[in-house]
């Protein structure tokens, strides 16, 4: 048994995994960014990852998911184990559940960023330390985080705020569906009708008392939005010049953050985009190096969100 895995009365805890928002009470989120604010500030006591080691693995390609845990991980005293698809079994036949049951042997938390979301619910399932949802398909549930963070640094409490997002109905928009349910702000959905996020989420979300509004009309959803939001257009796997890739950005065109939709936007709006950006496709150079964008502060706490989540799911905070 893996010494992470605590015990009360001789019986094993569920480790606390942190896979979907949707998951989570609005208190533990909350919690989750209180230890973020303490960690970007200082207010974390010494050095609480000592001793502790992070596998962090890798099926896609990544900047800011693999510096900001790595750096994170040594800054909280731990030490990072990175790992790629190409050396690893799991990207060779071996079963999630294999792999995490041996992984648990050596390591006290796992972080994944995958296509592939079946893969992280096995390594969940079968883990016996916490698991981490670094990306998947489906969704992106550290960025939103993050996003969180930076909206409330620069304008307050996110409660009864308006988001707004333009573009493709994606993984991260599906984040930000879940974060409305649980953050108790208002999303409004520009998407093309056939890019739309999956009716399944938005019903569940508005289940939950969320306040979710669709639309194919880019200008509507960012009138008197105080966050607008985007994302590229196509996957960083999915980069290739053919029919249906001209197909999608034709489709997306109307949906482009430029100035001429901000204007729709609150005077106050912040502009935000979880990068890698596309300069001159989804937003123009003139709006995300703009006054109104935190695109870079909101790439920086990638770093701090993450710290609160580890040290949530470690039982250290």
């Amino acid at each position: 048994m893996s010494a992470a895995l605590k015990t009360v009365d001789g019986g094993p805890v569920a480790p606390r995994h942190f896979l979907e928002v949707m998951d989570f009470d609005t208190a533990t989120l909350r919690r989750m960014l209180d230890l973020a604010r303490d960690a970007k500030s200082g207010r974390v006591a010494g050095k609480p990852l000592a001793g502790k080691s992070i596998a962090l693995i890798f099926e896609k390609p990544s900047t800011r998911t693999r510096v900001s845990f790595e750096v994170g991980i040594t800054q909280l005293g731990g030490h990072a184990v990175v790992l790629s698809g190409r050396d690893m079994q799991l990207g060779r036949g071996e079963t999630p559940a294999d792999t995490a049951r041996v992984l648990s042997r050596y390591v006290d938390a796992i972080m994944l960023r995958t296509d592939d979301v079946a893969k992280l619910r096995g390594l969940a399932e079968h883990a016996t330390v916490p698991v981490i949802n670094g990306l998947t398909d489906v969704s992106h549930p550290c960025q939103i985080m993050a996003d969180v963070l930076t909206f409330e640094e620069h304008r307050g409490p996110i409660a009864g705020q308006t988001v707004a997002w333009t573009g493709d109905g994606n993984n991260v928009a599906q984040s930000f569906i879940q974060a409305a349910a649980r953050f108790d702000f208002t999303l409004r959905l520009a998407t093309p009708d056939s890019l739309r996020a999956p009716p399944e989420l938005v019903a569940w979300a508005r289940r939950e008392g969320a306040r979710i509004e669709e639309t194919d009309d880019p200008a509507a959803a960012v009138r008197g939005a105080r966050c607008v939001v985007t994302d590229t257009w196509v996957s960083m796997s999915d980069e290739k010049p053919d029919a249906a890739a001209v197909n999608r950005h034709n489709l997306l065109a109307p949906y482009q953050l430029n100035a001429a939709l901000m204007r729709h936007a609150a005077a106050d709006a912040v502009v935000m985009h979880c990068l890698p950006a596309h300069r001159g496709e989804e937003i123009t150079q003139e709006v995300i190096d703009g006054p109104q964008s935190v695109v870079f502060d909101e790439a920086e706490n990638r770093l701090h969100a993450q710290k609160g989540v580890l040290l949530w799911a470690l039982g250290l905070g």
